[in-house]
């Protein structure tokens, strides 16, 4: 039998992703055609993102799985019409390896205050050490994925780390906690948060004036996650109070965020424009591929999303 697998994404691009997904199907020893333009009652698997124009996926009555090719999947996880397995990407090659970089390179920016040395137009020679990682406690709420091997990679440096998600997660090396009731426990003296989490319901302006008045006073916040999560006139107020030192910002509630939006001008924040982690075309086919071979073998697809959850 020859699978029939559809292409359907606006971003990334078929013409990006056309030779990596040849190749790494081609690899499984399936049969299959692949392409962004097949007839939907023959469709066996989607290779997806959520802006592609698919957003019925009863068109499609062999379906067998969809593959996301982004990380999030808060777009596409409610969507009543899809009754298939769901697969978030999640590519330790590309994604994973980006993210983990962006995080720790931020983090070791704000721990040894090197923007001081970088930026020093007067010359000041101030001869004053950071103090060793072990004496700055990092914070990471979201441990899915991303967050748990951000949170590794951090405490593998000496930083004491704990990790906050919505359910109990046990994490050889960290401290982790969960839950509502334990949340402003793993804000309290914080000197780096870093943002991780999915955008739902539960979690948007989940940084608001309360959660950041938990942080040690000039605590840093990194932001690689999702924009909603922060409340944006909180943050400014506290970055004007000197509550928060500074904020680097990778995500925004609109993107690309508007030209005359405050944090441009404002001195305490750095703008990166939306690059923390991306899905790179050669690492991920492999991921999808592997994921419909298994699937085919009738083993079980790997990160799958949990739907009780929402993400």
């Amino acid at each position: 039998m020859t699978l029939s697998i559809l292409y359907a994404a606006s971003s990334p691009s078929w013409e990006e992703y056309e030779a990596p997904l040849t190749a790494a199907l081609g690899a499984t020893g399936l049969r299959y055609r692949l392409g962004p333009d097949l007839p939907a009652a023959e469709v066996d698997y989607i290779v997806y993102a959520p802006d592609s124009d698919v957003q019925d996926f009863s068109r499609f009555p062999r379906l067998k799985a969809v593959l996301n090719l982004w990380a999030g999947v808060e777009r596409v996880v409610g969507n009543p019409t899809l009754r298939v397995p769901l697969a978030r990407m999640v590519d330790d090659e590309g994604l994973t390896q980006g993210m983990v970089e962006y995080v720790t390179g931020h983090v070791l920016r704000h721990h040894l205050g090197m923007d001081a040395h970088i930026v020093n137009p007067d010359h000041a020679w101030h001869h004053e050490a950071p103090p060793l990682s072990r004496d700055r406690p990092v914070t990471v709420l979201g441990l899915g994925a991303l967050g748990t091997a951000c949170a590794r990679a951090l405490s593998a440096l000496g930083f004491p780390v704990t990790g906050w998600s919505r359910t109990a997660k046990q994490i050889d090396g960290l401290r982790c906690l969960h839950g509502t009731d334990q949340l402003g426990t793993a804000l309290d003296g914080a000197q780096i948060l870093i943002l991780l989490l999915p955008d739902t319901a539960a979690t948007t302006d989940i940084l608001d004036a309360a959660a950041l008045a938990r942080l040690a006073p000039g605590a840093f916040v990194i932001n690689p996650g999702r924009g909603p999560l922060i409340d944006d006139g909180a943050l400014l107020a506290a970055l004007d109070s000197g509550r928060v030192a500074h904020a680097t910002l990778d995500v925004f509630r609109t993107e690309p965020l508007p030209r005359d939006h405050a944090y441009w001008a404002h001195p305490g924040v750095t703008i990166t424009p939306h690059i923390a982690s991306e899905t790179r075309a050669g690492s991920a086919a492999r991921v999808v591929a592997d994921n419909i071979r298994r699937s085919e073998a009738g083993e079980p697809l790997r990160h799958l999303v949990d739907r009780a959850a929402g993400y």
